[in-house]
């Protein structure tokens, strides 16, 4: 992109106040300057964008009574049930198929323009149920929601929540309901179906039929400020009614060969050796593989790579890493 048009997308994100593109724009800005020499001009760039403290999206959320601070009355506190956590993943970190990253920017601008279909008499959407096996991605595309709304990302805390006697569960979720609906923020439930199971199960205590009807009037009663996230890797233990209050549902499967090439220039760029044509070895190395277990074998090539003093070639990394995720992960054996 020609540095004229960078500049005017600085000037839009400024005037917005979209903290993430201004901050891909100036880096955009120090590599040009870097690439033409300006090198004064880029370091200072550079060490401005390192070291200007930025807008924190927790500051709203944490307003008022602080997280962990209403046990006063003899109540758990909040943070025992809540896992607070300052979002940094963005959707352009992640590698996602067209339908899913057109319903994510689609839920983002609902959300930010909720005023505009409040006014025609409609709500944004705020409810979403992520669906796919482990290591594909759930956890990191609710973080990654919540840091495109500017908002809190919230965890629920299974070992915390779910209690042993009768009705503890129930009631402890309801603190945590109550706690969050005057604060906008991403509401996360990984593994849903710990709680959302189907009623009709007949291997099922009534606890746990009580707390699914309880878990669905919480979520109906939720305002839509309150985006509210489920991620499973059982959707067939789901209870329907379960189903049916989720507005998205989106399928998070293992990357496809377009996604793990795009993935994998993310990850090597920047550095030397790394052509098309290795890319290409290692997706075809690691085909197969969940997006988590590729992260780890390429992060284990940087690292090796960053140490080394050239006594091994690059291609020398890449085939003994194939060779040990295929013994240590039970996986078949890659060989380039």
């Amino acid at each position: 992109m020609a540095r004229g048009d960078l500049v005017l997308s600085l000037v839009k994100a400024a005037l917005s106040g979209d903290m993430a593109t201004i901050e891909e724009v100036i880096k955009a800005l120090v590599a040009d300057d870097f690439a033409k020499k300006r090198n004064s001009q880029a370091e200072r760039m550079d060490y401005l964008l390192r070291t200007v403290k930025r807008p924190n999206p927790m500051v709203e959320f944490n307003k008022g009574n602080a997280v962990g601070t209403l046990n006063r009355a003899g109540q758990a506190a909040n943070n025992d049930y809540l896992m607070v956590k300052e979002p940094k993943r963005m959707l352009d970190d992640l590698i996602l198929s067209d339908l899913c990253l057109m319903s994510c920017r689609e839920l983002v601008e609902e959300q930010k323009r909720a005023d505009v279909l409040r006014g025609k008499g409609l709500e944004p959407r705020h409810r979403v149920l992520l669906i796919g096996p482990p290591g594909n991605g759930k956890t990191s595309l609710a973080e990654a929601l919540a840091y495109e709304l500017e908002i809190g990302f919230c965890v629920i805390r299974y070992e915390s929540v779910i209690g042993s006697y009768l009705g503890e569960t129930a009631s402890r979720l309801n603190k945590v309901f109550k706690y969050v609906v005057n604060k906008p923020c991403v509401l996360f439930f990984d593994e849903f179906d710990t709680l959302g199971k189907e009623r009709g199960d007949d291997k099922e205590m009534g606890e746990i039929k009580r707390v699914v009807s309880s878990l669905l009037l919480q979520v109906d009663d939720l305002p839509s400020h309150v985006v509210i996230i489920g991620a499973t890797n059982h959707p067939e233990l789901l209870d329907r009614a379960v189903w049916r209050r989720f507005q998205l549902k989106l399928e998070m499967l293992g990357p496809e060969k377009w996604g793990l090439m795009r993935y994998l220039e993310k990850m090597f760029q920047g550095m030397d050796g790394f052509s098309s044509e290795v890319l290409e070895r290692i997706a075809e190395g690691v085909f197969g593989l969940c997006f988590s277990e590729v992260e780890s074998f390429c992060l284990d090539i940087k690292r090796k790579l960053v140490l080394s003093r050239d006594k091994e070639g690059l291609s020398g990394f890449i085939e003994r890493g194939l060779l040990r995720l295929g013994k240590d992960g039970n996986l078949r054996r890659h060989v380039i």
